[in-house]
């Protein structure tokens, strides 16, 4: 048991290290616990893991959590912005049945291989307890957190690639249609306004180049593995596809360090008014207008991404949350957890985060409407209608790598499209067969 007294310290991942998790103090504090189990006074504190939020929404949704449950503190631990080094830090603990997170983040791709590996609680039990409504969710983010017919996880929100630009730099009639209008947009808009970008995209080697790469391929018409588990990215819509993201990613309207952008060094280009255009998650919305941080602040407009020879496409995504099969505290992680992925939790997190919800009248809450106009916006609706999933793989991380390393090669030119798409079609049929 863990009896630190910050309530909200942040935390590296590096300390999910094994020497940390089982270091004495806390074993201490551990035993200590355990001698007082039962103690109706006694304060718990838990640890909930997630990656870095550049909003508001978990300090007030936690904030609120705890004057419901002052016996219950939750102490933040950050983890790494980069979601595939985040997914092994949580491999690399459960691995090794660490106690030192009891409530954790999945990305939507995770909760099926977290549950196999026996690395989370089922829920179902304290689902059927607390009558919790899954009528509710999202039908598709409900669908994610399942697995072999149990319930590994609860969905906290989704999310879906959009565009997002400058008012009062780009004219209504400017907004790009196309990815051929975007790169004339983002080559007229460069340098005007204090720019030194026209477009910032996430290109660093990580899941997060995995959804941009998605967003241009399914734009024109290809796919990588299809809905029959076929490996059918050789073909002349994805190559078309890459062609279209690798022009965009080595063009001179996009930072020059733009294979290390994440999510985070997006977010800062675009808050601190260097860009015209950007592609980000809905959160980018409440991020962009917080007066406190941004300075394009009451100055920013969504719109779908653009579109290709068939359509504008989206990469759908979204985070469930879950509890460590091994926490000391099961009943007041599944509190956490209800209260956090529950109605209050999330609308909380939707008018501070600008995070899209799971529970879906909460699309029709008039304060988080208020907060987030983007949620009634058709563009914001269009953007997640156009939302198209992951290669669904029971080995995705594997085929997630093979996508990363081949795309980030046809970008730095070290091999061309064609020769990248022949690589993923050998390597991904491996992995699959």
């Amino acid at each position: 048991m863990k009896m630190k007294k910050t309530r909200f310290a942040a935390v590296t991942a590096l300390s999910l290290s094994l020497a940390l998790a089982g270091c004495s103090s806390d074993q201490s504090s551990s035993t200590d616990s355990k001698e007082k189990e039962g103690s109706k006074d006694e304060k718990v504190t838990l640890t909930y893991a997630r990656g870095k939020d550049v909003t508001k929404g978990t300090s007030e949704m936690v904030k609120a959590f705890e004057e419901k449950y002052p016996n219950i503190d939750v102490e933040f631990r950050e983890m790494p912005a980069d979601t595939g080094a985040q997914h092994d830090a949580y491999v690399t603990a459960f691995n090794a049945n660490s106690t030192e997170i009891d409530v954790f983040d999945m990305d939507v791709v995770w909760p099926a291989e977290f549950a196999q590996a026996d690395y989370v609680l089922p829920l179902d039990r304290y689902i059927q307890q607390d009558k919790v409504d899954l009528s509710e969710y999202n039908e598709g983010a409900l669908a994610a957190s399942q697995f072999n017919g149990k319930q590994w996880a609860l969905p906290k929100f989704v999310d879906a690639g959009l565009l997002f630009y400058r008012t009062d730099l780009v004219k209504e009639d400017e907004v790009p249609k196309t990815w051929d209008d975007l790169i004339k947009q983002a080559n007229a808009k460069k340098g005007q306004g204090g720019t030194k970008f026209g477009y910032v995209m996430q290109a660093k080697q990580y899941e997060g180049l995995v959804c941009n790469a998605i967003e241009f391929v399914a734009a024109y018409g290809g796919q990588f593995i299809n809905e029959k588990n076929e490996v059918v990215v050789n073909s002349p819509e994805t190559i078309k596809g890459l062609n279209k993201m690798v022009e965009v990613a080595k063009s001179g309207f996009v930072p020059e360090n733009v294979t290390t952008f994440t999510e985070i060094e997006s977010d800062q280009a675009f808050i601190e008014g260097q860009t015209a255009f950007l592609r980000n998650w809905p959160y980018e919305f409440a991020s962009a207008n917080d007066k406190e941080k941004s300075k394009v602040a009451g100055k920013v407009a969504i719109a779908p991404l653009p579109a290709g020879d068939k359509s504008s496409a989206a990469t759908l995504g979204g985070w469930q949350a879950g509890i460590n099969k091994n926490t000391e505290h099961p009943k007041e992680a599944w509190e956490f957890l209800k209260f956090m992925a529950g109605e209050e939790g999330q609308k909380i997190d939707a008018i501070h985060g600008g995070h899209a919800p799971t529970i879906n009248k909460l699309f029709e809450d008039k304060e988080v409407l208020e907060a987030n106009p983007t949620f009634a916006d058709k563009n914001f609706q269009e953007g997640l209608m156009a939302a198209v999933p992951r290669p669904v793989a029971a080995n995705y991380q594997e085929i997630s790598e093979i996508i990363q390393i081949n795309v980030s090669k046809a970008i730095s030119g070290s091999m061309t499209v064609e020769e990248a798409v022949q690589e993923m079609e050998k390597e991904m049929k491996a992995q699959i067969k």
